[in-house]
């Protein structure tokens, strides 16, 4: 039994399952799907969760009709001839100790033509949140083709070795479209009164009940949008779960945030606070008398789950993308390891990140997210021939490949030239709300220390110095800088910003490391739509400076769009007073403002500013690699000093060079 999380590993029966703790690793679409059935990949990405201690694992949901499809990762609604290959997934999880159970869903009006090529379904005809797409009203044999779309979906899961299913009901989704009255206009038996409403999920549930037998766990997820008065409030929620459980028809209920109105708190990222979905559960805790109440949504650590389950908000918790950050979660909590385990920074990058652009999930500070089959999960292979490993630069890339390289037995020693490890991630760290990037770094330091890494600061080494240490390997990740020149993609026949010479021109690097001083009126040239620039302009703001971004983009944040950070990122700049100008360049910069281009109408204008600070793309800090060819040692280059990239490619790099010495 932990000593420091006693509620969170206290065991807890669902229906005839015993679950070895509180952990759930609730259902997500990890999009790995190909040609609609699953593989070996989905099969190892759910094994390493069970490996590393959650007690139950909710498969990514299952479109359980043609309207479903929403993404090409999805899995297909089929015959019976998807149970052998759902088979190897349930088992992959079972064997592992952990109770299995597959999401069913179905979106309602808001699906995907491009995936599906079939007309969206939904009560009542309204548009899609999701495309710019209508949906269909449909019709009562339809509902019934639905309700048994489910119900068949279940018997497959069951036949394959899942211990249950859950339905989804969260999101605005089709079932939660039926129980809302803004999006269920019906006149007839599925609409008006709450038992109308709610006719669909009963039969879905009962039927499920019925065909799959008495021990099979059925669940239910919900989520809610609080501040949209068309969606069901919580006390409504509470009412219709409180149905479901009273007339025993679900073992446990789910409860997350967000939805397709509210899209940006599905996938909360650090611009939120965090246990979102404990005040839903909450409210359902005090209302279901049966059933399990699961809280989820950016629950990220065993500390917030400790927490939530102490105050009796939930009964279990689902950590997601804390686990897939670290699949061994679980397992360091219960061993009373929490420093061990490397946490979640919030950001979507590669999770939800690469999940709307329609590719299989990652993660950026864990590359073997979606790689557990072929790098043999997260854990590590100790090498029968040990070598002397030389890293230089102590950024992302340098220190997982520093970390890699001791887990599997090698001697590491790595050399950074500045006073702290980080690199310009730690730069990173330092803008609003984004410490949870200084945590990862001082659980590098941490894992560093117990792997007994020689870890050398204010260390710049020349190729002759490298020579003289004598390693085996030579790993080069020595990072990127700012050519300080003021080139613009948008702009490429001008090589340097005219005007440049005149003074008051800083980098991102610069003024967040402090070593600038930005007047009063600062202009901020983004020409990447991400947190290089845009999370700069609110650390700018926030210190009382009066901000004006200049992008080439349509929209500020343009590259932060598929995190869902976009859209709270712009009202917490709008709320700090940051104008910005878009779809603009910078022709000339005059030392007390700069003048700019609008792309769409050629026309210039001159723009105010004591100083001109720069979010361009960097260049690689290659120097020393060009050294080292010169003297014919060999090297290996990693991360921004072989392009200049953002930070996912530089841990998958850090990994990978480690993997394979």
């Amino acid at each position: 039994m932990s000593k420091l999380f006693p509620h969170l590993f206290s065991p807890i029966r669902l229906r005839g399952c015993t679950l070895r703790n509180r952990i759930v690793f609730g259902a997500h679409t990890a999009n790995m799907a190909e040609g609609g059935l699953p593989t070996e990949r989905h099969a190892a990405y759910y094994a390493e969760r069970a490996i590393g201690g959650a007690a139950m694992i909710v498969v990514e949901p299952m479109p359980v009709h043609p309207a479903a499809v929403l993404t090409r990762g999805n899995f297909r609604p089929s015959d019976d001839s998807v149970v052998p290959h759902f088979r190897k997934v349930a088992a992959a999880i079972k064997d592992n100790g952990a109770v299995a159970i597959q999401q069913l869903y179905h979106v309602g009006a808001h699906g995907d033509s491009d995936n599906s090529f079939h007309p969206h379904w939904s009560p009542s005809g309204l548009p899609s949140y999701h495309d710019s797409d209508g949906s269909h009203p449909m019709s009562e044999a339809e509902i019934w083709e639905t309700i048994d779309g489910f119900v068949q979906a279940a018997r497959r899961c069951q036949e394959a070795g899942f211990d249950g299913v859950e339905v989804w009901a969260a999101y605005l989704g089709m079932v939660d479209q039926f129980w809302t009255p803004w999006s269920n206009r019906r006149d007839d038996d599925w609409g008006g009164s709450l038992e109308n409403r709610t006719r669909m999920s009963r039969e879905i549930l009962a039927r499920i009940r019925a065909i799959c037998g008495p021990d099979f766990i059925v669940g239910l997820a919900v989520s809610d949008e609080p501040d949209y008065s068309v969606a069901l409030s919580r006390d409504e929620l509470a009412e219709i779960v409180g149905m479901h459980d009273e007339l025993g028809l679900i073992d446990y209920v789910t409860c997350g945030s967000g939805g397709y109105l509210d899209f940006h708190k599905l996938m909360p990222t650090f611009l939120y606070p965090e246990k979102l979905g404990a005040d839903l559960g909450a409210t359902l805790k005090r209302t279901v008398k049966k059933a399990l109440v699961i809280a989820e949504s950016h629950i990220r650590t065993p500390e917030n789950a400790e927490i939530v389950l102490g105050e009796g908000a939930a009964d279990l918790v689902s950590i997601v993308r804390g686990q897939i950050a670290d699949p061994h979660l679980a397992r360091k909590a219960k061993d009373d390891r929490p420093d061990d385990i490397r946490g979640c920074i919030s950001c979507n990058q590669m999770c939800w990140g690469r999940r709307s652009r329609d590719y299989w999930i990652s993660c950026l500070i864990n590359p073997s997210t979606g790689r557990e089959s072929e790098w043999g999960g997260d854990r590590f292979t100790r090498t029968a021939e040990p070598k002397k490993v030389l890293v230089v630069g102590g950024g992302p890339a340098g220190l997982e490949a520093a970390r890699v390289a001791a887990e599997r037995g090698h001697e590491v020693a790595l050399m950074e030239a500045s006073s702290r490890l980080g690199g310009n991630f730690l730069l990173a760290g330092m803008q609003p709300r984004r410490g949870q990037i200084l945590d990862l770094i001082q659980w590098y330091e941490r894992q560093l220390d117990k792997l007994k890494v020689d870890v050398r600061l204010n260390c710049y080494v020349e190729a002759s110095e490298i020579l003289a240490y004598g390693a085996n390997s030579i790993i080069l990740a020595t990072g990127s800088y700012s050519p300080e020149t003021g080139f613009q993609k948008a702009l490429p026949a001008v090589e340097t910003l005219p005007g440049i010479e005149r003074g008051n021109v800083f980098t991102v690097e610069a003024v967040v490391a402090r070593q600038a001083r930005p007047g009063n009126r600062v202009l901020l040239l983004d020409e990447g739509g991400g947190w290089r620039g845009c999370g700069t302009a609110w650390k700018l703001a926030e210190d009382g400076h009066a901000v004006t971004i200049l992008s080439p983009d349509p929209f500020i944040g343009k590259e932060l769009q598929r995190t869902t950070a976009d859209v709270p990122l712009r009202r917490i700049l709008r709320k700090l007073d940051v104008n910005w100008l878009v779809e603009v360049s910078v022709v000339e910069w005059h030392g007390n403002g700069a003048t700019v281009v609008d792309h769409n109408t050629g026309r210039q204008a001159f723009v105010e500013g004591d100083c001109l600070v720069l979010a361009t793309t960097n260049m690689s800090a290659n120097w020393l690699a060009q050294d080292l060819e010169g003297q014919g040692l060999p090297f290996h280059l990693i991360g921004d000093c072989a392009a200049s990239r953002q930070a996912p490619y530089a841990f998958h790099e850090g990994r990978k060079v480690a993997l394979e010495l």
